[in-house]
């Protein structure tokens, strides 16, 4: 079986922001897309129940460059390793200005999938295993693997923190450039064209809404056009099912000269199921960048800290932003 996919799509204006910038959460959802498909393809390979893959966990993902209406994204998928229960998915996205021809890559991404039966939702399947060019690519993966994994009992311990939303009337009380001020949220019932075929809410639907909010956070402290410039591993800790209201809801946690750290968090409510109980489902920081009227970064304005535990989150926030200015030096260096 070919381990490869790819699909492509014209960005229209409904994909992009008032001055023609692609949506971050527009290019997650169709990375998603692609990932689902071919995680979903390889693991019904075999006998025994039919499954849908569903995303567990999208690594670390920058957006190398903007993408604008008129332009064709051509994303591509590889299934890269397999553990008994799990799939990694590596995608690329290039994104063709078919006027010029000219052609850049915009993302790089990659996705942790795990299968579901179509028989039982609760049910996980044994993922076929693929074959390694060799030995050393089957190590790195499985070393992948582990982190990864280490990463989300990590971010799972964490995972209990609800935010209490700041209405409207509120905010207009708050100073700018303050946490209250640009923090926002927005609910949304889970429906049918949002899920999957087992009737849970595809991991791109997720991505896309919680970069929305993120994008809201942003532009309210900046009130400039911005951009996504990264997201750091989101992990899905719970499935989302149909009927359920999620709320999700941003905060500002850091501010460097030209950057903007965000952290959401996507809390669900079963309305059908109501016993169970208002739950986190998934979390994850989104990093945004400012630009003016030519696409070129602009100063971002200071976060002003009110509380002992909004300047306990901007220190904890420093520190990944630190961590992956190095990481990005080292990488290049690399190259």
């Amino acid at each position: 079986m070919d381990s490869k996919y790819q699909l492509s799509r014209i960005m229209r204006p409904d994909d992009a922001n008032i001055v023609g910038n692609v949506h971050g959460g527009t290019i997650l959802k169709m990375i998603e897309e692609a990932g689902c498909i071919i995680g979903t393809r390889h693991c019904n390979t075999q006998s025994g129940d039919r499954c849908v893959a569903a995303l567990a966990r999208v690594e670390r993902t920058d957006f190398l460059h903007p993408m604008f209406i008129g332009e064709v994204a051509h994303v591509s998928a590889e299934i890269t390793y397999t553990s008994k229960h799990s799939v990694e998915v590596q995608v690329n996205v290039l994104s063709e200005n078919i006027l010029t021809g000219a052609k850049k890559v915009t993302n790089k991404a990659a996705l942790w999938y795990v299968p579901f039966s179509l028989k039982n939702v609760d049910k996980i399947v044994d993922v076929p295993p693929i074959e390694y060019s060799s030995p050393e690519l089957e190590e790195e993966g499985k070393k992948r693997y582990e982190a990864q994994k280490m990463e989300r009992l990590e971010t799972k311990e964490r995972n209990g923190e609800i935010i209490n939303p700041v209405s409207v009337p509120d905010r207009h009380m708050k100073e700018p450039y303050t946490v209250g001020f640009s923090q926002s949220s927005l609910i949304h019932l889970v429906g049918p064209s949002d899920c999957t075929l087992l009737g849970f809410v595809h991991g791109g639907v997720t991505m896309k809404l919680m970069d929305e909010v993120a994008g809201i956070v942003a532009a309210r402290h900046c009130k400039t056009n911005i951009v996504t410039a990264s997201v750091d591993a989101i992990n899905f800790h719970r499935k989302i099912m149909k009927g359920c209201v999620i709320t999700v809801s941003g905060r500002m946690t850091f501010t460097s000269n030209k950057s903007m750290e965000i952290e959401v968090f996507v809390d669900a409510d079963p309305l059908v199921e109501a016993e169970q109980g208002k739950f986190r489902a998934v979390t994850a920081f989104f990093t945004y960048i400012s630009l003016d009227k030519e696409n070129r970064p602009l100063p971002v304005p200071p976060l002003k800290l009110e509380e002992d535990e909004e300047q306990k989150r901007f220190e904890e926030g420093k520190v990944r932003y630190l961590q992956n200015k190095a990481k990005r030096l080292a990488d290049k260096e690399r190259q």
